[in-house]
């Protein structure tokens, strides 16, 4: 009776806050389980379906394109009905389609299901930025986004273990439905106890919600949101290159690595499992680090330093990287630089979804959803072309060249932003005068 007294207590020292981010922390985490789990049963699927490496880079290309089709009526919608409502619509239906994808039939139908699973799944970020907005006091932002970052490498890190077993024992289908219902579980947690704003939400403090709304970024009031302005925004279009270029490398990660060290470094399924699981373990320890880095620094050398450096360091240090696996003949030099190549891309996101609360503030959904946008463009061209060059050059490390130079081009742009500017967001309202 003691120890439960004990773990109460301790649940009413957590500050709300952190309850919200523990929620996000597993929304993300499900979010790379089910991204995931289609590239690590990629070999089974290709076999199965006799897909070549073009036509399985139109599987993965479909969730990409989609994720960045709706990604920005996503980011737009949370910002307008709030994040709540469209985070449970967003889980639902992805998991509809993720259990979908399960019962596919050839190349056709994981089209279809990979494509409405990018519609489902699209806007987890821009929300989970906005609610990291509209939740913490300014100088927790890095923190905040350092949790989303952590659930991403911990579902990516903790999928072969799940998945791979699965697929051995029930075969490459059964893991959709054991994600699918995860997902389920997800909504109904959220449904029952999230609320958009903090004062709405039972149990919290009068004072954790005085330090919230008197500290946040996020104002409290509607506005119409200036397209025009967003679009000649320079830094803005700065942050959209640097976002476009760096998904090369995380959804070659996510996507093509498991093919990649299976079929281009002939290692065995289980050997890749174990690469896999090390690699995203190392991109949790990165953005654990990379948060309390950023808060660090803005707090030191200024809020643009902060984010700059960051930024330009991590797209620059995981381009060499690549550049390193392509040329080695060695496996495991290929592993080292891989691991530290995640490593140094975890501290990129939070740069970048950080700086869109710096400077949108109750906009960072919407803003979010543009970055996201170009950077699932950015996935979808590298989904489609990685298979397309391993298929001409009959090399898996020719298309690691070219990843390695366009990360290095969205570092040097990253250098253009900065985060002290905030974008313009009310529309300009003009005085007609009538003629008489």
């Amino acid at each position: 009776m003691d120890c439960h007294l004990k773990y109460f207590a301790m649940r009413l020292k957590l500050p709300y806050r952190h309850r919200v981010l523990v929620l996000l922390f597993f929304l993300i985490l499900i979010t790379y389980l089910d991204r995931v789990c289609i590239s690590l049963v990629g070999v089974r699927i290709k076999t199965e379906f006799h897909l070549n490496n073009e036509q399985f880079g139109w599987v993965l290309g479909a969730f990409a394109l989609a994720y960045a089709l709706f990604e920005i009526p996503s980011g737009v919608l949370g910002d307008r009905i709030g994040q709540r409502a469209v985070l449970i619509r967003i889980v639902l239906v992805w998991s509809i389609f993720t259990a979908l994808t399960g019962v596919s039939t050839g190349l056709l139908t994981l089209i279809i299901t990979r494509f409405l699973f990018g519609v489902g799944e699209s806007g987890a970020f821009p929300n989970s930025t906005a609610i990291v907005s509209r939740w913490f006091p300014a100088a927790e932002t890095g923190r905040g986004m350092s949790a989303l970052l952590i659930g991403l490498n911990a579902g990516a890190a903790i999928a072969p273990v799940i998945i791979i077993p699965i697929a051995i024992l029930y075969g490459w289908r059964a893991p959709f439905f054991v994600n699918a219902l995860i997902g389920m579980i997800w909504v109904i947690v959220c449904w029952k106890w999230y609320r958009n704003e903090p004062s709405g939400m039972k149990r919290i403090t009068p004072e954790e919600v005085s330090l919230i709304t008197e500290n946040r970024r996020f104002l409290d009031h509607r506005r119409n949101f200036s397209w025009k302005n967003a679009i000649k925004n320079r830094q803005l279009l700065a942050m959209l290159v640097s976002f476009f270029c760096s998904q090369w490398a995380l959804y070659f990660f996510v996507a093509w690595m498991p093919v990649y060290l299976q079929q281009g470094r002939h290692f065995s399924e289980n050997n890749m499992k174990m690469v896999t699981s090390y690699l995203f373990l190392a991109g949790m320890t990165g953005a654990f680090i990379a948060g309390a880095w950023s808060d660090w620094l803005v707090k030191k050398r200024g809020l643009n330093f902060g984010r700059r450096f960051p930024g330009f360091f991590a797209l620059g240090m995981t381009g060499l990287c690549f550049l390193v696996t392509a040329f080695s003949p060695s496996n495991l030099v290929v592993v080292i630089s891989l691991i530290v190549g995640d490593f140094f891309l975890s501290f990129f996101p939070i740069a970048a979804f950080s700086t869109c609360a710096d400077i949108a503030g109750s906009r960072a959904g919407t803003v979010a959803g543009i970055m996201n946008f170009s950077g699932q463009m950015g996935a979808f061209l590298l989904a489609i072309a990685f298979g397309k060059i391993v298929d001409l050059t009959h090399s898996y490390n020719s298309p690691l060249i070219v990843i390695s130079v366009v990360l290095i081009t969205g570092g040097m742009c990253w250098l253009a932003v900065n985060p002290t500017k905030k974008i313009s967001m009310d529309v300009a309202v003009t005085n007609l005068k009538l003629v008489t």
